[in-house]
């Protein structure tokens, strides 16, 4: 499923990444890469905020729907 159908506070693991090959890389610059927990803080207006390694991130609706956990 995509990371958007997640509810606030829970925590999933990153299965798949999919996009182009510009949008993956920077995913994956930012610690989005497989096998790896991201939990997620919450969502605001269709964006979520992300807790991934140490860092929080927010991803825009059409970003999270890239990443399949």
């Amino acid at each position: 499923m995509p990371l958007t159908l997640a509810r606030a506070g829970e925590t999933v693991t990153i299965r798949k990444i999919t996009g182009r090959d510009e949008v993956r890389r920077h995913l994956a610059e930012l610690g989005f890469v497989p096998d790896s927990p991201i939990k997620v803080v919450s969502r605001v207006a269709g964006s979520l905020i992300v807790q991934i390694k140490d860092s929080r991130v927010a991803l825009n609706r059409g970003m999270a729907a890239r990443i399949l956990v």
